[in-house]
């Protein structure tokens, strides 16, 4: 890919990076690589435990250090304001992409005092976080109407993945929401890496291999693969489940299914991005339950690699995956369920019908969409939404 413009420095600023995966890491590795062979420079600011500079196939990574949040196994942020901005003034960035809607809104209205165009990514749904941390849903819902009224007050563009995510935005009447959507390496995740070896390893014959790849969060409800295992075999399902990810939450089902007599293989993080690909590709159906996924990528990579993906009807997941997939009730029997009409189809059916459904998320064209946010052409512009009615943002 190669770009028809002026060369732009793009500063992309992000909290919640975890170390070593994560669907948001993929995306900023894969965005950042899109807009370097584009010609343009672009720079990621991120938080980690020491300071660091160096030169990466997504472009210049800086690593600022910065505090770790308390229960969420890992995740940072970007601490120290007066320094995050005089690192962006010695950046003179052409343009700012901020990935963190909460402490990093201020960002904006730097921006604009530097007149320097902004946007902010929509990685998830402020109502439905709120929801996950204990709020019940009108007074989440409040809230995050006025953070997002906020957000869309401070930035000149709101990008949000899917129409699902845009959702809330529309809500309240922000007339500067687009939509670009994210994407998957075909190359890297194809159904050929199906490997009867490894499905021996996990299940024996005759038995269902669940795969369930996140991590293991309280907002990714891992719990509910759990739940969904359990209902299956009490149905007479001989199914089990191969875990790959890690979280605070590990402990906790280690003990549950030892309890229970769960047939569960905690991976933990499984670092091979290719051993990972093979064992999405060996499932017969990966589930997805987390309820605020406004993307899903690694529900994405399931179908990329042949397997049909139970995803959480809460979520944004249903628009992503179609037909390729089934859409859950968010219960143990509404996985159950979503599992078994699955597993009705015959298996080369539904694996051709997932891999042709991923097909239509090149990251070729969600580069070109970003871009086009950034004004950089060499893209179709990404789609603007409409608001649902009109409301006044000026509160926050």
């Amino acid at each position: 890919m190669t770009g028809t413009g002026p060369s732009l420095r793009i500063v992309r600023l992000a909290n919640f990076v975890t170390p070593v995966s994560g669907g948001l890491r993929t995306a900023l590795h894969h965005l950042g690589a899109g807009y370097l062979a584009a010609g343009h420079e672009p720079v990621l600011v991120i938080p980690g435990p020491s300071a660091g500079d160096r030169q990466t196939a997504q472009g210049r990574v800086i690593t600022l250090p910065g505090p770790q949040l308390p229960g969420t196994g890992g995740y940072r942020v970007l601490g120290g304001r007066d320094r995050l901005k005089a690192l962006l003034e010695r950046l003179r960035p052409d343009r700012l992409e901020v990935s963190d809607r909460t402490t990093l809104r201020w960002t904006g209205e730097w921006a604009r005092r530097h007149r320097i165009p902004a946007a902010m990514v929509s990685h998830e749904s402020a109502a439905g976080l709120l929801h996950t941390w204990g709020l019940p849903d009108g007074a989440a819902r409040r809230l995050a109407d006025r953070l997002n009224a906020g957000t869309a007050i401070s930035y000149d563009t709101v990008v949000c993945t899917t129409g699902w995510a845009a959702a809330e935005f529309q809500r309240i009447g922000a007339r500067n929401v687009v939509r670009a959507p994210l994407g998957v390496d075909l190359e890297h995740h194809h159904p050929a890496l199906h490997d009867p070896g490894l499905r021996a390893r996990y299940a024996e014959p005759g038995q269902v291999l669940l795969v369930l790849c996140s991590r293991l969060s309280p907002e990714k409800r891992p719990d509910r693969a759990l739940d969904c295992l359990a209902e299956l075999r009490r149905r007479g399902v001989p199914a089990t489940l191969a875990v790959a990810g890690d979280g605070p939450l590990r402990r906790r089902l280690a003990g549950r299914a030892a309890a229970q007599g769960l047939p569960v293989h905690l991976l933990g993080h499984v670092a091979d991005r290719g051993a990972l690909a093979a064992l999405q590709a060996t499932a017969d159906v990966v589930v997805a339950p987390g309820p605020v996924e406004t993307f899903g990528l690694a529900a994405l990579e399931a179908l990329a690699c042949g397997t049909p993906v139970a995803v959480s009807r809460s979520s944004a997941l249903p628009q992503i995956v179609g037909c390729a997939g089934a859409a859950a009730d968010d219960s143990g029997a509404g996985f159950a369920e979503a599992v078994e009409h699955l597993l009705g189809r015959p298996e080369a059916e539904r694996r051709a019908a997932a891999r042709a459904r991923a097909e239509g998320f090149g990251w070729p064209a969600a580069v070109a969409a970003f871009l086009a946010v950034h004004g950089a052409g060499g893209g179709s512009a990404p789609q603007p939404t409409t608001p649902a009615r009109t409301q006044s943002t000026s509160g926050r």
